[in-house]
């Protein structure tokens, strides 16, 4: 008897010792986040059909065809009443009043432990549906992402996981997102380490694909087993296309650049418009819908016109035109305030690029030429990874979409030379430079990126010794004797700050009692001191301590009030900033 108890008490041991391995643990989060964040793509795509049908009469991936169908009022009011009904949104629901997508789950990943706000995920989520549905040239892959990582970012946050699981878990839902989104489980799971996670450790690495399965299986019991594409096979005609291929590379890097300029140009644009924010996009949906009484193809994500362009289905003239123009609708779109990414919008950009460039080639050299289809998808891939900085899950997507391998060799040899030229001419992604846009430099490193996470109202002292201008020599001596910091601050009676006081600034007069009725603190205080806003990072904080040699720095609650909230001091700023690295260290290592 005691000898079967004694085996009951190994298995026991044994069973608690695998329950609390956190390899098996995260297996199992993997898959309950993949298979979340597949059933959240199936929602948010049924969503984009649901709004797309109360505006457009449809909900089919396919809008332009059936927009040319409608009136032409019918087609400006569509974008511009869904602009309106965008913009009221974003202004009473979203942190910021902007909207939020890849570069919000970047920043997360990177700066706050793979944490997200619970209730913005799901508030974006409706948000970027209804942009995508109301005809914004947008697309609905970044978006979904959006959702995949909230999705991980909740659970972590439910069952309270460390900081390094949680960033796993996020990385989950992004893999599960893209793979649901594309058919495309390989792709999905690079995706997320090259993108978000921005490492392929194997701790992080294996969870990421269980989720990407899972994620491929729920959209695939839904939508059925088919790629996001009707693509036509391709053989490469002969190994002298590869210049052709690399040339291709080079003007999609172009493009991309273009592209990215003409989004940061057109929020610079919005910006300075007499307008309310919340009313900028209404004016960026009219803008849009008198493009598309013109090109109908800009509409939505655009799969419509990508399948034409693969079929061969436009003329070169056509392929220019509605290049361009989708170029000029994403950017006054994300500019103007709708929700949304540019995933789809690229492919778009990049297929008419690819189907341009393959009629021309074809024309020039019909015996070495694979054919316009071809080079529409290679454009595909090249202006996507470009603009996403994602060169290799952007290669294995038309991989998993083509499953020909002699094609995705062309793939690459384009993704790579437009990868460099961009990089070359522009240095950065679209959602790096969106978080630089921002303030967030993920180049900097840990230290520079905690500095810039940690704000001054969070390590500001509140008790001041505060001084109006009227007070006289007598009392600023006492309270300069008192003084912890050896600092007045000198305020108006509404709060304003005129100037400050040390001992120093008294010079020759500071024990001098024959002038006690003579000099005031309005005559002696250093006017226009330095000063931080309470918003300002320690980052700005510590540099400006820097560049003055004050150990005292007043702070105000805005550079336009001047109200003095507070005062910052170089030894707390400092403590402050060590503590957040040790806890920084701690979390890596799962403390």
């Amino acid at each position: 008897m005691s000898s079967h108890r004694s085996k009951m008490s190994r298995v026991m041991m044994r069973l608690r010792r695998v329950i609390r391995n956190d390899q098996l643990i995260l297996a199992i989060l993997a898959l309950v986040v993949g298979a979340a964040a597949g059933g959240g793509v199936v929602l948010f795509r049924e969503g984009i059909g649901l709004v797309q049908t109360v505006f457009y009469g449809s909900p089919t991936n396919h809008l332009y065809t059936h927009v040319q169908g409608l009136a032409w009022w019918h087609i400006l009011l569509a974008p511009t009443a869904g602009g309106l009904l965008i913009g009221l949104l974003v202004h009473r629901l979203l942190p910021g009043r902007r909207t939020h997508g890849v570069a919000d789950v970047i920043e997360a990943g990177a700066l706050h432990s793979g944490r997200m706000s619970a209730t913005t995920g799901l508030r974006a989520a409706v948000i970027n549906a209804a942009s995508i549905g109301v005809g914004a040239s947008v697309g609905r892959e970044g978006p979904a992402v959006h959702l995949g990582a909230w999705l991980g970012s909740w659970i972590a946050k439910r069952l309270r996981l460390t900081p390094a699981l949680s960033r796993t878990l996020l990385g989950c839902g992004v893999a599960a997102a893209v793979a649901a989104s594309f058919n495309a489980p390989i792709a999905g799971a690079l995706f997320a380490n090259e993108v978000v996670l921005r490492h392929y450790a194997l701790k992080a690495f294996a969870p990421v694909v269980i989720a990407s399965v899972a994620g491929t299986v729920v959209s695939r019991a839904y939508f059925g087993d088919f790629p996001a594409f009707i693509i036509a096979q391709h053989t490469i005609a002969s190994l002298w296309e590869f210049p052709a291929f690399a040339g291709l590379g080079i003007a999609a890097g172009i493009v991309a650049v273009v592209f990215m300029h003409g989004v940061t140009l057109s929020e610079k644009t919005a910006r300075k418009l007499p307008i309310p924010p919340w009313l900028r996009p209404a004016v960026g949906g009219l803008v849009l819908g008198v493009m598309a009484l013109a090109f109908p193809q800009v509409l939505g994500v655009g799969y419509g016109a990508t399948e034409a362009a693969l079929a061969v289905a436009f003329p070169l003239s056509l392929l220019i035109a509605v290049g361009v123009a989708k170029v000029a609708a994403t950017a006054i779109s994300l500019g103007f305030g709708f929700g949304g990414g540019v995933f789809s919008p690229s492919l778009v950009i990049g297929a008419m690029l690819g189907g341009a460039y393959g009629i021309a080639a074809t024309l020039v050299l019909p015996e070495l030429s694979s054919g316009p289809g071809a080079y529409t998808l290679i454009g595909m891939g090249a202006v996507t990874a470009a603009v996403l900085g994602a060169p290799i899950s952007t290669t294995l997507i038309i991989f998993e979409m083509t499953g020909d391998y002699a094609l995705t060799v062309a793939v690459m040899v384009a993704v790579v030379v437009a990868s460099v030229t961009t990089q070359q001419l522009y240095g950065r992604s679209f959602f790096t430079a969106q978080l630089e846009r921002r303030g967030i430099d993920l180049k900097v490193g840990l230290e520079r990126a905690l500095l810039r996470t940690l704000k001054v109202s969070e390590v500001m002292s509140r008790e001041n010794d505060l001084v109006t201008p009227d007070v006289g020599l007598p009392l600023m001596r006492v309270l300069l004797q008192r003084s912890a910091t050896g600092t007045l601050f000198v305020v108006r009676e509404n709060g304003k700050l005129l100037g400050s006081i040390t001992l120093a600034d008294l010079s020759e007069v500071a024990f001098d009692q024959g002038v006690d009725n003579l000099i005031f603190a309005g005559d002696v205080a250093r006017m226009g001191p330095a000063v931080l806003a309470a918003g300002d990072d320690l980052e700005t904080a510590l540099a400006l301590i820097r560049e003055t040699g004050e150990a005292h720095i007043a702070v105000v609650e805005d550079m336009d009030s001047m109200i003095l909230c507070g005062c910052v001091r170089e030894r707390d700023a400092i403590d402050a900033y060590n503590r957040a690295l040790l806890q920084s260290r701690r979390e890596e290592r799962g403390d």
